[in-house]
């Protein structure tokens, strides 16, 4: 049953180390049952934003018996679907939206441009999408220097790409995503907000990596789970304050409702702190 008195909202989280308890800190007992209950409250519409592709996205929430969101925005940004009664309905003018950076180029068009880089290693063919080209990067890597040669070969041949980097903890390894350039996670949300109607009131993003810093710097109120790497911390609180929109970015801690801030625990308090009432709501049950 709707209630009047919550606003309505747009919650968007990334999922590994985020929702998904995956990494090396310890999960609150009942986060994910609490955020559940968020996520089956009429107000909300819940989109999944992740690095992972449909078929990895699924396996999760079977996994971690994850509630269906209304949204998926997979691999990187590149691909958007709506998620109804289990079944996946790609949304065509997003594709169209970014195809327009690569005219028409594709990702394996692209590959043959990075052959002669040492220190890229494609990743695994499920990996790969259309409009995401995946590497492995080996950690020490002079990043500024890469990118730089990267961009510039990408440039002549006419894709306006963005360049996105993170570290996978549990391999000890550096992803690099090569996407169109506005196929970001930070782009795809945008748009989802314009087609849904929601705006920067009534949106909130959560993160914990390298590929959610756009949209943890932008003016999109978003929480940083305090699981989240303390690099990534600094990274984005930096990036927030050269932006202007350090108001937009709440670093949770811990203490919402005896929880430690952690994945889904970190999620709610979020909520809770850019919506009061939602916190109320919450803490009734």
């Amino acid at each position: 049953m709707s209630d009047s008195s919550l606003p309505r909202l747009l919650i968007a989280t990334d999922l590994d180390r985020t929702l998904l308890p995956n990494g090396r800190a310890q999960e609150s007992p009942l986060a994910r049952a609490h955020f559940a209950r968020l996520a089956a409250c009429p107000e909300v519409t819940l989109a999944y934003v992740t690095g992972r592709h449909r078929a990895l996205v699924q396996e999760a929430m079977t996994a971690y018996s994850l509630p269906e969101p209304h949204w998926v925005i997979s691999d990187v940004g590149s691909r958007l679907d709506r998620f109804d009664q289990g079944g996946w309905q790609p949304c065509a003018a997003w594709e169209q939206h970014i195809s327009l950076d690569w005219h028409g180029s594709v990702a394996g068009d692209l590959q043959s441009l990075f052959e002669d880089l040492p220190q890229l290693v494609l990743q695994e063919s499920d990996y790969q999408s259309a409009y995401k080209l995946s590497f492995y990067v080996p950690l020490g890597v002079d990043l500024e220097a890469l990118k730089m040669a990267m961009l510039e070969r990408l440039a002549s041949h006419g894709a306006a790409c963005s360049w996105i980097y993170s570290v996978d903890e549990a391999k000890d390894i550096g992803l690099l995503d090569i996407l169109p350039a506005h196929a970001t996670k930070l782009h795809a949300v945008e748009f989802l907000m314009q087609r849904e109607g929601f705006d920067c009131g009534s949106t909130v993003f959560a993160g914990d990596s390298g590929n959610d810093l756009p949209i943890l710097a932008s003016a999109v109120p978003a929480v940083l789970v305090a699981n989240a790497h303390a690099d990534v911390i600094a990274e984005a609180t930096a990036a927030a304050r050269r932006c202007g929109h350090l108001q937009a970015l709440y670093l949770a801690r811990g203490g919402f409702m005896g929880m430690n801030g952690h994945y889904s625990a970190g999620i709610l308090e979020g909520v809770a702190h850019f919506h009061p009432s939602m916190a109320a709501w919450l803490q009734e049950a």
